[in-house]
C-alpha cells in the first residue's frame, strides 16, 4: 500500500518503520535500532544496531541471537524516542512477547506482533491496548480455526501418552522448539512417565526456567542411561526432526503433532500421524476477532497470515482495513510440516 505522510508506521523493504522515532519494529533487514516484539526468528534476526525488547524476554532472545546491544524495559514502561513515547504489553504469545504501543502527536498505535488471548501458563496474558490504529497478525483468520480448551487439549495429550506408555513405546509428540514446547511441558501431566527433549528445544527450556517459569524435568537423549525409559517417554521433538536418524533410538513408537493446523483433518492426514492435537500460540478466529474490537482502533493493519479474507471481514464491520506487505510468518513453515 502506498504510505501516508502521517502514519505512525510505514511498511518498508527493511521493515515496519516508525518516521518520527526513527526505528523499526521486528525488522527483517538490518537497521540501527529495533524494537522486537518477541524472540521468533521471524521477528527477532540478527544484525541490528541496537535492540528494544521486554525484560522477561532477555534471556530467550540472548539464547536465540547471541551477544546483542540489548536495552530491556518492563511492560508498561515507557521510554521516549526521538520524541516518541514507546512502551511494550503483554501478546500472550510466548515468554517475553510484546504489543509496542506508539504514542506521538496525540495518535496511538499498536503493533501488536503475534499474540493470542487464550491462557498460558508459561507467559503474560495478553491486555488489550486502546489505540487509533492497530496493526494485527491474522495466521488463523478464518473461521474454522476455533480453539478447544486447554483442559480439553491436554486431556487428550495425557491420555494418548499413558496409553502408549502402558503399551510400552514412546509417546513423540512434534511442537515447535520456543514457545510450543515450553507450553506443553508446563501443561501435562509429568507424573505418567519420563520426558525427553530434541536439542533444540532445552536451551529454551534453561531460559525459561531461568525466568521463573515452572516447567518438570527433562532429559536429553545423552543423559538417558537406561534406555527402557524411552518406553514410557514423552519426547518432544520440533517437526524438522521427522524422518531424521535421531528418531531411530525411540524404536517403535507412537507419533503425535501440536499446532493450530491439527484443526484441518487433512493436515494430520497428510502427516501420516497417530494423532493431531489442536494447540496454537496464535489466535483463534473469535481470539482475533474479540483483540480487534477491544482495541478500539477505527483502522486495521493487518500483516501476516490469512490477509484478503481479514481485511474483507474488517471492512464488512464497517472498520477502515488494509494490509502492510512483510516478510513474517515463520509459521509458514509450520503449517508445510503440517501439511507435508
Amino acid at each position: 500500500m502506498s504510505h501516508r505522510s502521517q502514519d505512525l508506521v510505514q511498511a518498508t523493504p527493511r521493515g515496519l518503520y516508525c518516521p518520527p522515532g526513527d526505528f523499526f519494529i521486528d525488522p527483517w533487514r538490518p537497521v540501527e535500532r529495533a524494537v522486537i516484539t518477541h524472540a521468533h526468528a521471524d521477528h527477532a534476526r540478527r544484525g541490528h544496531g541496537r535492540y528494544l525488547a521486554a525484560g522477561v524476554g532477555e534471556r530467550v532472545l540472548r539464547a536465540r541471537l547471541g551477544e546483542i546491544s540489548l536495552q530491556c524495559v518492563s511492560y508498561g514502561e515507557a521510554v521516549t524516542i526521538n520524541g516518541v513515547r514507546v512502551s511494550l504489553h503483554p501478546a500472550g504469545h510466548v515468554l517475553g512477547s510484546a504489543q509496542v504501543r506508539i504514542e506521538h502527536g496525540g495518535r496511538v498505535w499498536v503493533v501488536s506482533g503475534d499474540y493470542k488471548t487464550g491462557p498460558d501458563p508459561t507467559c503474560a496474558a495478553f491486555e488489550p491496548v486502546r489505540c487509533d490504529v492497530f496493526i494485527t497478525e491474522s495466521t488463523f483468520g478464518l473461521p474454522v480455526y476455533r480453539w478447544p480448551t486447554d483442559a480439553d487439549v491436554f486431556g487428550k495429550i495425557n491420555a494418548w501418552w499413558a496409553a502408549n506408555a502402558a503399551a510400552g513405546r514412546a509417546s513423540v509428540l512434534y511442537c515447535y522448539a520456543f514457545g510450543k514446547a515450553q507450553r506443553i511441558l508446563a501443561s501435562v501431566d509429568a507424573g505418567i512417565g519420563p520426558i525427553v527433549v530434541h536439542g533444540a528445544v532445552e536451551p529454551l527450556n534453561v531460559a525459561y526456567r531461568a525466568t521463573g517459569v515452572a516447567l518438570p524435568a527433562t532429559l536429553r537423549v545423552s543423559e538417558v542411561a537406561d534406555k527402557t525409559l524411552y518406553r514410557r517417554a514423552l519426547v518432544l521433538a520440533p517437526p524438522s526432526a521427522a524422518g531424521t536418524p535421531w528418531l531411530r533410538r525411540f524404536g517403535e513408537h507412537a507419533d503425535g503433532f501440536a499446532s493450530g493446523w491439527m484443526q484441518l483433518r487433512g493436515a494430520r492426514r497428510r502427516r501420516a500421524l497417530d494423532r493431531g492435537f489442536v494447540l496454537s500460540d496464535h489466535a483463534d478466529w473469535p481470539g482475533l476477532q474479540q483483540a480487534i474490537a477491544a482495541s478500539g482502533a477505527q483502522r486495521v493493519i493487518v500483516t501476516h497470515g490469512q490477509v484478503p479474507v481479514m481485511v474483507r471481514w474488517l471492512r464488512e464491520q464497517g472498520l477502515q482495513a488494509e494490509a502492510f506487505e512483510t516478510e513474517y510468518g515463520n509459521e509458514a513453515e509450520e503449517a508445510a510440516d503440517a501439511a507435508a
